[in-house]
């Protein structure tokens, strides 16, 4: 996960900088920079690699002054290299990011007058706020001007050539905070970056963007509002500071969702031609099946999956718990592809069962969060999905990010196989880049599914009700709630309820349904009328269209963004995790660790 810091300031900075930019290590990173003021002149090194290259560089070369900002990347626009690392320069104008900008070829074609040196969609951002400076604007309205035509998710840090005492930062989806300190201030993408320059912090709110001297702040919100936000005094030490203002790690990771998927996304799209490319090593076209093996949340990942892949691409999917795969002597043939997803890449059941496709002439794939992993290095092709590292036990980021990662795998795979239409492709690619702002989105949605949570979390049990590609997320919010609330919870596919299931409908069971307005809405609603004329309560999670169609079915909606149907499934997994986690803190359970849980399931 990219990291940024910044500091405005009387005395030397560089050194202090590369300290921040150390401390946010652990995020990864494929390469890192640094941008000063130098006697008001804007200068920078970047470099690939570890941060160990960065100071090799400016050991040879040194620069420093009283402000600057700086940043480690993780390759998303653009290749791992020195070009398209941060910090990011045009004109007067230097910038670090995190986050994506939607609409960064609309801005490029509008600038097309300018010179673009790197393949990242943060360049247009220096170039955006460097044009409004040539038109006359001041800085402060220059750097105001430029948010309003932006569009996605996003953290900034930027400075100007010749304003020797001021940086600008804002925030949209991607996490910032502003440390506070005497004759200096900071800023950093979380506690981190700034534990050990301040304990006095600002977390910045959703669409938040202020201007740091060295002895003041000025916030102000989306409307230019000038506003005041809480102070926050860090104690506890770096874990506390790495949870930053969160109560606890999985709701950070909730929150991290608009960069993680941002990041995973950008791993396998090219915004330019709007288009996925399937990943060196493999060949769709060669493939009659393809044979996905998980455990847990990647389980349902993979089940998600397999609607995508046999619809769009044409391709047979068969998805299988571990577990179970590597006892059962499955038949396979060499036509297949098996691919094992695992947050941590150590799984030992999932491990097994690559190792027996191996044995059996397969090619074999690995969606993992950690490249360094046993399953990265053993299967023919390691696929990432650039999470960062996940804290808490129940998956968030790493579920969305896993998604992700096999939404692009799909649309790359119907290219290949001629299943899906250059059209299709279009549409597809652009609901995908947009699915990080729709996420911000829906976590703005956290205050209503809190006070939801408060009337569940008195529940003993609950069931989840989906169609189609939302049946595995019914299953997710099930096991979510398991997981974290130890509230017994169960996940149908909508129609199998009256086969059995609806036995245990009575008055005041909780039934959560997933229906976004799509070809099976009407289906789901009928399903919903069914327990609802059993007495059960309806917590219907739905889109715009859908709450219109529903009027007064349910006893509680929520209204999520309206996404594009395929990607509609990683939209909706930000409301049966938010569901969880509150129910889960009404109950007063733990959170990060719950009882009997392990991150990594690393034996039988």
């Amino acid at each position: 996960m990219c990291g940024i810091i910044g500091i405005v300031g009387e005395t030397q900075v560089s050194d202090r900088l590369i300290d921040g930019l150390k401390r946010l290590e652990y995020r990864g990173y494929d390469s890192s920079g640094i941008a000063v003021l130098d006697g008001g002149k804007l200068k920078r090194s970047r470099a690939e690699g570890k941060i160990k290259s960065l100071e090799a560089k400016l050991n040879d070369t040194p620069l420093d002054g009283p402000m600057g900002i700086a940043h480690t990347r993780w390759a998303t626009h653009g290749v791992p290299n020195e070009t398209n690392a941060h910090p990011h320069f045009s004109g007067r104008v230097g910038v670090v990011h995190n986050g994506i900008i939607e609409n960064f070829t609309e801005l490029r074609e509008e600038m097309s007058d300018r010179t673009f040196e790197s393949e990242t969609d943060t360049e247009v951002v220096a170039h955006l706020v460097d044009h409004l400076l040539s038109t006359g604007l001041s800085p402060i309205d220059a750097f105001s001007a430029a948010l309003k035509k932006l569009r996605g998710a996003y953290a900034f840090g930027l400075i100007i050539d010749g304003v020797e005492d001021q940086i600008f930062c804002a925030r949209a989806g991607s996490p910032l905070a502003i440390g506070i300190g005497e004759t200096e201030m900071y800023l950093g993408s979380d506690a981190m970056a700034l534990a050990q320059l301040s304990q006095k912090l600002i977390y910045l709110e959703e669409g938040d963007w202020a201007v740091l001297t060295p002895t003041s702040f000025r916030i102000f919100d989306s409307n230019d509002n000038a506003v005041e936000r809480d102070i926050t005094i860090l104690q506890g030490g770096p874990a506390v500071a790495e949870k930053g203002n969160y109560r606890h790690f999985m709701l950070k990771e909730i929150y991290e969702q608009p960069e993680t998927v941002g990041r995973t996304m950008h791993n396998y799209i090219d915004e330019f031609r709007l288009a996925a490319d399937a990943p060196e090593g493999l060949d769709f076209t060669d493939i009659d099946r393809i044979i996905i093996i998980a455990c847990g949340t990647a389980c349902y990942a993979a089940m998600v999956a397999k609607y995508w892949f046999e619809q769009v691409a044409g391709i047979a999917v068969d998805v299988d718990v571990a577990s179970e795969f590597r006892y059962r002597n499955p038949v396979v043939d060499k036509r297949s592809l098996f691919m094992a997803v695992s947050q941590s890449g150590e799984t030992a059941d999932t491990l097994a069962a690559l190792r027996y496709c191996k044995e059996k002439g397969l090619r074999t794939a690995a969606l993992v969060n950690v490249m360094t992993s046993t399953m990265a290095r053993e299967a023919d092709v390691a696929l990432p999905i650039n999470a960062g590292p996940e804290i808490g036990v129940a998956s968030t980021k790493a579920f969305t990010s896993q998604l992700t990662a096999l939404a692009a795998l799909t649309l790359a795979a119907g290219r290949d196989r001629e299943t899906l239409s250059r059209d299709g492709e279009i549409r597809m690619t652009r609901a995908m880049i947009t699915a990080p702002r729709l996420i911000k989105e829906a976590l703005e949605l956290d205050p209503k599914i809190e006070q939801i949570a408060f009337d569940l979390s008195k529940s003993s049990s609950a069931f989840y009700l989906g169609r189609g590609s939302q049946v595995p997320i019914a299953f997710e919010g099930a096991l979510k709630l398991k997981e974290i609330s130890y509230i017994h919870a169960e996940g149908y596919a909508a129609g199998e309820l009256k086969h059995g299931p609806i036995a245990l409908i009575e008055d005041g069971t909780p039934v959560i349904v997933l229906a976004p307005y799509d070809t099976l809405y009407e289906k789901t609603i009928s399903n919903l009328q069914e327990v609802a004329s059993r007495g059960a309560y309806i917590i219907l999670i739905t889109d715009e269209a859908g709450a219109a169609s529903a009027h007064d079915m349910a006893d509680e909606m929520i209204v999520m963004p309206s996404s594009d149907g395929f990607v509609a499934p990683i939209i909706m997994s930000i409301a049966i995790q938010l569901l969880a986690y509150h129910t889960a803190v009404h109950l007063g359970t733990d959170v990060d660790q719950p009882r009997n849980l392990a991150k990594s399931v690393t034996v039988e």
